[in-house]
């Protein structure tokens, strides 16, 4: 946690809630990791440690040259702990009952040795409600999931980092988070680098066992997603190839249907319910699936802030520059 005071109390309430119920079928220990936060997460976690037996605190350090913030924090995480399954969770998630076991038995049943459960995304502003779902849509209507997974194609890889179980001997066989240190999205990565070693696992719905509320505010939101998204395409050119085919997809259709033409209402409206498709299946917000241009064109403005801003050496991420 850095400077996260707000979701201290919180996550700690659902972490004693979801582990009272693992009691019984697992053996576990908490490591919360307070990262030089200059805000009160650090008192409120050691009150937090008085009524939590198991949680054990580490305080964070400057990253060494070459590593970002998270996954050196990561790092300091794994080799702390001693668990067989390494969980690891943002602080603004908030897990259910069971969440844990749950995850880890599908894991053991279908022999992977990772997964990542997507949390439902919580939105209650404007700009939460037209972005979020726009994420989850991206992947669960453009990447096939189940034939990424089986032949273990490194670039159709998704990951959420906010919520991600990972066997400790897969973790260790990569390299722990050495192998992702300067990434800006080292969920993304991480899973690519274990599907390299043929390592087997993916991202699944977790909207039933979590659910997270990233952002509280429009600022926070344009800040957070503009640090990450010069790299979520893998160069400019994706980028570019990207957003065209989401505006093609999305403005196109639209003001071909405006202007007459039967095609472009029946084009939007497709795309529009396979929005509605994807926010029903992972329980986000549904009522702005008309909505879908506006949602492209915020995040073509996102994406072009992003590549300026790292252009210009200006990103940060909780007060620290983003060099990579």
């Amino acid at each position: 946690m850095r400077n996260e005071e707000r979701n201290v109390s919180p996550l700690i309430e659902s972490l004693k809630g979801t582990l009272a119920v693992e009691m019984e079928r697992l053996t576990w220990q908490v490591i919360a990791l307070d990262d030089q936060s200059s805000d009160q997460t650090g008192e409120l976690l050691r009150i937090a440690q008085e009524s939590m037996a198991g949680l054990t605190l580490l305080e964070g350090e400057d990253p060494v040259s070459g590593w970002l913030g998270k996954p050196a924090a990561q790092e300091r995480l794994f080799q702390a702990s001693q668990g067989r399954y390494l969980v690891f969770i943002d602080a603004d998630v908030r897990l259910a009952p069971g969440a844990v076991s749950a995850a880890i038995e599908l894991m053991e049943s279908k022999k992977w040795d990772w997964i990542s459960p997507y949390p439902r995304q919580v939105a209650e502003t404007f700009l939460e409600r037209v972005i979020q779902p726009l994420l989850q849509w991206s992947w669960f209507a453009s990447v096939p999931l189940r034939f990424a997974a089986k032949f273990r194609i490194p670039s159709m890889a998704v990951a959420n980092g906010q919520f991600f179980i990972v066997r400790r001997q897969a973790l260790a066989t990569i390299g722990g988070f050495d192998s992702v240190k300067g990434e800006v999205l080292e969920d993304i990565e991480l899973a690519r680098r274990l599907w390299r070693s043929q390592l087997a696992g993916s991202v699944i719905d977790g909207s039933s066992i979590a659910h997270c509320r990233m952002y509280e505010s429009s600022k926070e939101l344009i800040d957070g997603y503009s640090k990450s998204l010069w790299r979520a395409f893998g160069s400019p050119l994706g980028a570019l190839v990207a957003l065209t085919l989401m505006i093609a997809t999305s403005w196109f259709p639209l003001i071909a249907g405006i202007t007459g033409q039967a095609w472009g209402w029946f084009a939007f409206f497709a795309i529009s319910l396979s929005r509605l498709i994807a926010a029903l299946r992972t329980s986000s917000f549904w009522q702005s699936f008309l909505l879908h241009p506006l949602s492209v064109a915020l995040l073509a403005y996102m994406v072009i802030r992003s590549f300026r801003m790292k252009r210009a050496g200006t990103l940060t991420w909780r007060d620290r520059a983003i060099t990579t």
